[in-house]
């Protein structure tokens, strides 16, 4: 019984880390590439949505009912890392940092889950 408890405050003391994640569509490439303030908590969300068949995004959801979720592949691409300084807004530089990953893979239109930026 201890060893439960020791598990409960270990998770209760691990501080949520902040970053950038992708989910990967293995067969096609495609691929969605978001953040989070709780990386690991949005991949958790992403994976019981997906295997409920509720996933908000539409595309995403036809192709793991296709494909299976052995056909995908989650990973966390870059942490923030928090700083102490003054000015240091974590939601701007996770916003940046998102931007950053979804200029170097392609994430939107056709290649994937995202719309086009700037398109309505």
């Amino acid at each position: 019984m201890t060893d439960k408890r020791i598990l409960k405050q270990q998770y209760r003391d691990t501080t949520a880390r902040a970053g950038v994640y992708a989910i990967r569509n293995l067969a096609s490439g495609r691929m969605l590439v978001a953040g989070s303030s709780n990386v690991e908590a949005a991949l958790n969300r992403h994976r019981f949505e997906l295997r409920q068949g509720c996933h908000r995004n539409a595309l995403l959801r036809r192709d793991w009912a296709l494909h299976g979720e052995a056909g995908f592949s989650f990973a966390v691409l870059d942490m923030l890392e928090p700083r102490e300084e003054a000015g240091f807004d974590p939601a701007r530089e996770l916003d940046e940092l998102v931007a950053v990953w979804r200029a170097e893979l392609p994430c939107q239109g056709e290649q994937g889950y995202q719309p086009v930026s700037g398109a309505a």
